[in-house]
């Protein structure tokens, strides 16, 4: 038995280089989600062509439903909507999970990359874990680790490949896009893109092996952002403290509890954000 996760985010999707493209309610959105179902199919194939035995579709971007069920490959099972535990990585806590695949995954806040950000698309300027300016990739892979999970394929821009050579080295990485600027990329066209993480896929199979858990460390997580009052909005939960005026801090015992408690801080900082101010 092989299971495999995949965690379907969007702004890495083939075709998707502009904000409406991935926000839920948009003439853009609805024409971008056939192509982030294609990718999604095409890895899901690809698995079941190396020999994986259950792959599920874990949604990942903002309201988690974005995959269009009706199209989705028959032999795959969808984890849609929000409101869970482990958000962008649901399920990998089963700790039956052999692979992780980050599907249309980006770039994080404060580097080169297509739609880059980490969580919230502004408002949050960098992340960083025990120092290191951390992706939603790297985030999510320090939590899959816990549970002995690792990331067997990435998909994204060009850039998002470099990135998952830092948390994921030597596994497959597909570009469907390559960067010119935030908001613009060089596009391949979904049929291409679909083969090309097809045969990624099947070949990301062979490294899909468990592991032991890892065992959970300290972490030390900050996190910037581009207004003085969202960091004084993020220091109301409880652990979080106040560094600079634009950044915070808080120590987790594993990632478990660190991107728990990130997440409340995005929570509670998206509910500061001022429509006109941020």
């Amino acid at each position: 038995m092989t299971r495999i996760l995949v965690s379907a985010d969007m702004e890495g999707a083939t075709g998707v280089t502009w904000p409406a493209d991935c926000l839920p309610g948009t003439p853009e959105w609805q024409r971008c989600r056939p192509m982030l179902t294609s990718d999604v199919n095409a890895a899901v194939a690809g698995f079941f062509d190396g020999g994986a035995t259950e792959v599920l579709v874990n949604e990942a971007h903002m309201t988690m439903r974005n995959l269009l069920l009706e199209q989705l490959d028959d032999r795959a099972e969808l984890l849609t909507g929000r409101h869970k535990d482990l958000s962008m990585v649901e399920g990998v806590q089963r700790g039956d999970v052999d692979g992780l695949a980050f599907i249309g995954y980006h770039t994080g806040a404060g580097d080169e990359g297509v739609l880059a950000h980490t969580y919230l698309g502004n408002s949050v300027t960098g992340v960083f874990v025990d120092g290191v300016r951390a992706s939603e990739g790297l985030l999510n892979a320090l939590v899959a680790a816990e549970y002995g999970t690792p990331v067997v394929l990435v998909t994204g821009d060009d850039r998002t490949c470099l990135d998952a050579g830092g948390y994921a080295p030597g596994v497959p990485a597909v570009a469907v896009k390559d960067y010119v600027s935030r908001y613009a990329a060089v596009c391949r066209t979904p049929a291409r893109t679909a083969a090309d993480i097809r045969a990624a896929a099947a070949d990301a199979v062979a490294h899909a092996v468990r592991r032991p858990p890892a065992e959970p460390v300290a972490r030390r997580i900050e996190v910037e952002f581009d207004a003085e009052h969202l960091a004084g909005a993020a220091a109301i939960v409880p652990g979080v403290e106040r560094t600079e005026p634009l950044r915070v801090a808080f120590t987790a015992e594993s990632m478990y509890e660190g991107i728990r408690c990130f997440k409340a801080v995005t929570t509670l900082v998206s509910a500061a954000v001022e429509e006109w101010y941020g």
